[in-house]
């Protein structure tokens, strides 16, 4: 499905010797696969799967150059020790990676949230020549846009592992490239707030993930357990339909990648402080709407089927289940 797709128009649409990268990518994309393959399959446990990602992150980071070097004045900092760039690349790739996994909760979201990200990495790598990347978004984006028609509400198909780890891996590659593209490019493109764009190219999925594992860690439960915190949880429980979640979901995300660039001049401080308030007053208000509608004891409209996944990292409910 997705993978044979995104591997096969990345090998036929790169041009040969264009980048020694690729081949690293490919490797990485291959363990992630095989990974997700395996627990849509088989129940594999916890550490499996963590180490799993940590060796497809470790061939991006040592071999693929996919690694945050610079911070470029966020919170004032720009130049960061190799050490803490490690640290916070791998961080970075796997929240990423399994943030798309956890976002996968209604049909069509994970999908289209993807696709819009892939698309806007593509034009952008297009534009500056970076043919690599540019290749592997647009392959990415294909692949998704392919799966989408048969995964929109009432679905005949579903991501699964294998689909929404690879969708993760690859836009985890993507946002760190994009950051790096001032040294990419030897310093052509420079671009103001370059990490809080990026950051708001993702902000739907990897606000969501962070959201949620702070309040289960503040509640003394493992980040990884079930609940129904997600902002798809809370579209559901006031009545939104899947299709509809989606269109909200796409829409708000295009809507932050918009203020980003054009907040960009602000500095990277100031456009993630933007981004953050928004997202939490957002999130706040559809918190506060929900249990209005709980006091007021008004009937929980689901029209369709939730999709309830255990989380790709501790697996700690069914694969799915229906949520009434």
């Amino acid at each position: 499905g997705i993978f044979a797709g995104f591997i096969m128009a990345c090998l036929v649409g790169t041009p040969a010797g264009l980048s020694t990268e690729l081949q690293y990518f490919v490797a990485a994309a291959v363990v992630i696969f095989f990974l997700g393959l395996k627990d849509d399959i088989l129940i594999i446990s916890a550490s499996k799967k963590f180490i799993g990602q940590l060796i497809a992150a470790g061939i991006l980071i040592r071999y693929g150059g996919v690694e945050i070097t610079n911070m470029h004045g966020l919170f004032g900092i720009y130049e960061i020790p190799q050490f803490a760039s490690v640290i916070l690349s791998f961080f970075t790739i796997i929240v990423i990676t399994n943030s798309f996994n956890l976002i996968d909760g209604v049909d069509g979201l994970a999908g289209s949230l993807g696709l819009l990200t892939t698309l806007i990495f593509g034009v952008y790598f297009y534009n500056i020549g970076q043919l690599t990347y540019a290749v592997m978004a647009f392959a990415m984006a294909g692949s998704v846009l392919s799966f989408l028609i048969y995964n929109f509400s009432p679905a005949k198909i579903f991501m699964g592992d294998t689909g929404s780890l690879l969708l993760g891996l690859v836009n985890s590659i993507l946002v760190i490239k994009f950051i790096n593209t001032s040294s990419l490019t030897g310093g052509v493109v420079d671009i103001p707030a370059i990490p809080a764009i990026g950051f708001a190219i993702l902000m739907v999925p990897l606000f969501d993930t962070l959201r949620v594992f702070g309040l289960r860690i503040l509640d003394r439960r493992s980040p990884f357990s079930p609940d129904r915190n997600h902002v798809h949880h809370f579209l559901l429980d006031l009545g939104f339909s899947h299709r509809q979640i989606t269109f909200t979901c796409v829409t708000a995300n295009a809507l932050f990648a918009a203020v980003a660039y054009f907040s960009r001049n602000m500095g990277t401080t100031a456009v993630v402080g933007i981004l953050l308030v928004t997202a939490l007053g957002i999130t706040s208000l559809l918190y506060y709407l929900r249990s209005k509608a709980k006091q007021a004891h008004l009937p929980v409209k689901q029209a369709e089927t939730e999709i309830v996944k255990r989380h790709k990292v501790l697996g700690m409910v069914p694969e799915s289940m229906e949520v009434e």
